[in-house]
C-alpha cells in the first residue's frame, strides 16, 4: 500500500497528535478515502519529513498521530530558477507541476509582451494561490521536502534586469550552442522560458543586453510547456541528479 504524503504548513510536534487543514482532511478522507490506523507521511517544508497514523477521520477532521521525525532530502545539488513565461489554460499548470517534480528551486511566472493573461492585482493573487496548490501537490506527489519557492507574477523586463550570480541562460532554437557546451555556475542557473509565440524580438535583445545565454535544445521549435521541461531534464541530467 502506497503511503500517502500529506503537506502541513504549520510546526509538526512529534509525539503529539495534530489535526490537518481543510484541505488536507477533504483530500484524506473524501478524495482517498483513508481509513483510521492507515500510516502517513506529513511534511511542512523544513526538509524533514514526519511519520505518523491516522487515528480518527471525519468528513470535517482527520487527527493524526506524529511517530517521529526523519531527515530525508531527495533535494537536486542544482539549484535552478525558472522563469516562465505565463501562458493560457493548463499548459502553466503543467509547467510547474512537472518542473517541481524534476527539481527546481525557485518559479517566477513572469509577464511578458505576448503574454495571453491579463489580470488584475487581486486576480493575479488568487492566481497566485492556484499555483501554489499545484506546486505543493507536486511535492506530495514526488517525495520534495522543500517546497519550491512561487514569487509573485514579474515583469519580464524588471525579472532578467534582477542582480544574480547565477548563470543566466533563455531558450531559442536558432542559439549555436547547447546545454552541453556551457559552463555551469556554483549558484547554479537562472532559466528562461518564452510563452505561447515566444519573445518578441525587442525582449529577445533585451535578454542578450542582460547577460543571457542562448542555448537550445535542437533543430525543432518546442511548445513552451515543452520547452520548460525538456530544458530542466537537460540541465539535470548534464549537471544535476537525473
Amino acid at each position: 500500500m502506497r503511503i500517502c504524503r500529506i503537506y502541513h504548513p504549520q510546526i509538526i510536534p512529534v509525539d503529539q497528535v495534530l489535526e490537518l487543514t481543510p484541505d488536507a482532511c477533504h483530500h484524506v478522507a473524501n478524495v482517498l478515502r483513508a481509513k483510521a490506523g492507515q500510516p502517513v507521511v506529513l511534511f511542512n517544508g523544513d526538509g524533514n519529513e514526519y511519520s505518523g497514523e491516522l487515528i480518527d477521520i471525519t468528513k470535517r477532521k482527520v487527527l493524526v498521530q506524529i511517530d517521529a521525525k526523519l531527515s530525508m532530502t531527495v533535494e537536486s545539488p542544482l539549484n535552478i530558477h525558472l522563469a516562465q513565461g505565463i501562458s493560457r489554460g493548463d499548459r502553466m499548470d503543467m509547467v510547474l507541476q512537472k518542473s517541481v517534480e524534476l527539481g527546481v528551486s525557485q518559479i517566477t511566472p513572469l509577464i511578458t509582451e505576448r503574454c495571453g493573461v491579463k489580470l488584475d492585482h487581486q486576480r493575479w493573487q488568487k492566481k497566485h494561490l492556484q499555483w501554489q496548490k499545484i506546486i505543493l501537490g507536486a511535492c506530495e506527489q514526488s517525495g520534495r521536502n522543500i517546497v519550491p519557492q512561487l514569487n509573485m507574477p514579474t515583469d519580464f523586463k524588471q525579472w532578467i534586469n534582477q542582480s544574480t550570480n547565477e548563470l543566466r541562460l533563455t531558450l531559442h532554437p536558432r542559439a549555436e550552442k547547447s546545454f552541453r557546451h556551457i559552463t555551469m555556475d556554483k549558484a547554479g542557473a537562472r532559466l528562461l522560458i518564452g510563452p505561447e509565440g515566444g519573445f518578441s524580438e525587442q525582449e529577445l535583445y533585451q535578454t542578450e543586453q542582460a547577460g543571457f545565454q542562448a542555448v537550445q535544445l535542437g533543430p525543432r521549435v518546442l511548445r513552451t510547456e515543452t520547452a520548460a521541461i525538456a530544458a530542466i531534464t537537460a540541465l539535470q541530467a548534464i549537471y544535476g541528479d537525473l
